[in-house]
């Protein structure tokens, strides 16, 4: 009996230690959305249709959107719906510019990730007023922060995450729902934390390639450095546009190229500066 008892254990044991360390999320595709993005808002529904329009593109995708609910306000950041703060670097808009397509996205199985631009903001409490205001809907998948703006106000440069910045983050978004996830964007990945990588994904936003293939080489490398962490990327710049311009289907070949050479892509966006043109009204 106790040589019985004791395969048991060890067949137990070798089947923990031989499953995967975690389960890799499904692929995401859609865009990139900010206030001051688009050329015109075409009105709300064309925000969820044009998601679907780009997640179709690529086989068992989930629409998605980076839905920017802070932008950089002299030394702080503006946040689109009402809330109370004490901190002088955030504030607070009076009227809310998200529910009802939030409501939307929820309807329509988006994943959503909300982010700011901080500037000299507190984290701690745009992570706490972000998601309690709007953590209740389903689809809200995480939080992201454009490191471009963290701790920066006169241009996109930002402040490098440190690994205990990035931990602390991460905890203080799990507090909110233990799924939610944290992004963390620049086009330098010197600007990353050096080691963490539990519940981050890693987004490049750089711009301004001579050619595809350059992009594809700094994106694969992008890749690379944090395997096997997650990674996403925005593109659709207009500084790209002398070259993208001439693909047939450029969010869908830039998109397809990304995830044939980069294993762990899992995210796909498209910018709001050229999407209006790229997929316009119906």
């Amino acid at each position: 009996m106790k040589i019985l008892y004791t395969v048991l254990i060890i067949l137990l044991l070798t089947s923990c230690t031989s499953a995967p360390a975690q389960t890799p999320a499904k692929l995401e595709a859609g865009y990139r959305y900010s206030p001051y993005g688009p050329t015109f808002n075409p009105g709300n529904e064309y925000w969820p249709d044009v998601g679907k329009q780009i997640a179709a593109k690529f086989e068992g995708a989930r629409p998605a959107v980076i839905w920017i609910v802070g932008v950089i306000s002299g030394e702080g950041t503006y946040l689109n719906f009402n809330c109370e703060t004490a901190d002088p670097n955030i504030t607070c808009g009076y009227v809310d510019m998200n529910e009802e397509l939030l409501t939307a996205f929820d309807e329509q199985g988006y994943d959503v990730w909300l982010q700011v631009e901080a500037g000299n903001a507190s984290m701690d409490e745009l992570i706490d007023i972000v998601l309690n205001q709007y953590s209740h809907h389903p689809s809200v998948v995480g939080f992201g922060v454009d490191v471009e703006w963290y701790q920066s106000t006169k241009g996109p440069q930002g402040e490098p995450i440190t690994d205990e910045v990035a931990q602390d983050w991460v905890s203080a978004i799990r507090k909110h729902n233990s799924s939610y996830r944290l992004f963390l964007k620049h086009w330098d990945s010197a600007w990353m934390p050096p080691t963490v990588r539990d519940g981050i994904v890693f987004i490049n936003d750089s711009q301004g390639f001579e050619s595809f293939d350059q992009m594809v080489d700094e994106f694969t490398e992008w890749g690379k450095t944090f395997a096997p962490a997650p990674v996403g990327f925005q593109y659709g710049y207009l500084a790209d546009k002398p070259w993208w311009k001439e693909l047939q289907d450029p969010s869908k070949e830039i998109g397809q190229t990304l995830i044939d050479n980069i294993p762990n892509t899992q995210s796909l966006f498209w910018v709001d500066f050229t999407i209006v043109e790229m997929f316009p009204p119906k």
